[in-house]
């Protein structure tokens, strides 16, 4: 393939169920790749009959395009594209020319016809380009697990070719789903779940607490702009909220039994998260739990929590182990930021003992003990938006 070429054909999956909506869909990913190839000569995002066509200023041979289609939630695979005039023969004498020089173990053809009007259906096609292929090569053609497989697709005007396929992360493309907050606590488990928010289309805002003026709060505060940072190439928004409760804790402590602290503490930041989320027009509030992975994400913890929310909390790694959060953390760039320093704020006062088992009731009854909406409006008052560079 000596030729080098200036376009990409973008194919999505889920998309294409969405039935009325689906323009929709298909002009927020259009929006989101274009967001994404800015700086590297975007000149059109073309939507297309189930797939995009996307044309660059200049060849696909500079570093860090697929990269960027890589992150681009709603996108199925994608391909480098050559085009070529609406028959048969000019499809042949462009695809000869473009066949690389190295030879293959085995090829096949991919063709699909999305302009009946044709006068070849897609076996044909595959039977025709597969042949002169074979006769220019000599390779052998394999119809599964095939080396090459080269994709021919017929659209009304043009022919599009391309050769092997690229994956992409799946899922909705990031703003068809509306706003969601997520508590981002600078560990391995929450930057998951935010990730888990944008695959599925949301627009995501990052709500990190910490325990100022206590412990190693600078260094959390740190991270999580780390973490934020790393995950704007997936939407993830370009900022977050910064909420210090340190002094909110040591007053929970001074009033109520020390196993119940960290119950406590995250009725105190789920209250105060959905406010912000609120704020932000945002439906609901994502949190990176896990079910039986600490002692306070049992059941019954996360109903004792759950039970003061004001936005439905999704907890979308709630049945995953530790492992496959950890390979996801790798894959998308947060596990070794998630190691840097910097203290969780529910380790500021850690009690001993953990109840595991609590029962609701119990809960708002020791709460009743401390002004929890006072503490709620301070924590909201000293919440303050850092902007991601």
């Amino acid at each position: 393939m000596g030729e080098k070429s200036r376009y990409a054909v973008v194919h999505y999956a889920e998309i294409g169920l969405k039935g009325h909506n689906r323009p929709f869909f298909e002009r927020t990913l259009a929006r989101n790749i274009a967001r994404r190839l800015d700086g590297l000569g975007l000149e059109q995002v073309e939507r297309l009959s189930g797939r995009m066509l996307v044309r660059l200023d200049r060849p696909l041979d500079q570093p860090g395009w697929k990269e960027a289609l890589n992150t681009v939630f709603g996108i199925a695979h994608f391909s480098l594209a050559y085009l070529a005039a609406p028959n048969i023969d000019s499809a042949r004498s462009t695809l000869l020319e473009l066949l690389p020089t190295a030879p293959v173990e085995s090829f096949r053809i991919r063709a699909t016809r999305d302009d009946k009007s044709f006068p070849l259906i897609s076996p044909e096609i595959e039977r025709v380009l597969g042949a002169a292929v074979q006769e220019r090569t000599g390779w052998p053609v394999r119809l599964k697990g095939a080396e090459l497989v080269i994709g021919v697709e017929v659209l009304r005007g043009r022919i599009i070719l391309s050769f092997g396929r690229l994956p992409g992360p799946g899922g909705l493309p990031v703003g068809a789903s509306g706003r969601v907050g997520l508590m981002l606590s600078g560990g391995i488990d929450s930057p998951v779940a935010g990730y888990m928010a944008l695959k599925r289309g949301c627009r995501v805002i990052p709500i990190h607490f910490h325990s100022r003026p206590f412990g190693n709060w600078m260094g959390a505060e740190a991270r999580a702009r780390e973490i934020v940072r790393a995950m704007t190439v997936y939407g993830m928004e370009p900022f977050f909220y910064v909420v210090p409760i340190g002094r909110q804790q040591r007053e929970i402590t001074v009033h109520i039994p020390e196993a119940y602290r960290v119950i406590l503490y995250r009725r105190l930041m789920v209250r105060v998260a959905g406010a912000i989320t609120r704020r932000e027009d945002g439906l609901a509030l994502f949190t990176g739990e896990s079910l039986g992975q600490v002692a306070s994400q049992t059941l019954e913890g996360m109903a004792a929590v759950e039970a003061v929310a004001t936005v439905p909390l999704l907890r979308p790694l709630v049945g995953m182990d530790k492992q496959e959060i950890v390979e996801i953390a790798q894959r998308i760039g947060t596990f070794e930021l998630s190691m840097m320093e910097g203290d969780d704020c529910c380790q500021f006062l850690m009690p001993r003992r953990v109840v595991t088992r609590p029962q609701l009731r119990q809960v708002a009854e020791i709460e009743s003990g401390t002004e929890m909406e006072r503490l709620v409006a301070e924590a909201l008052d000293q919440a303050t938006r850092v902007t991601v560079e």
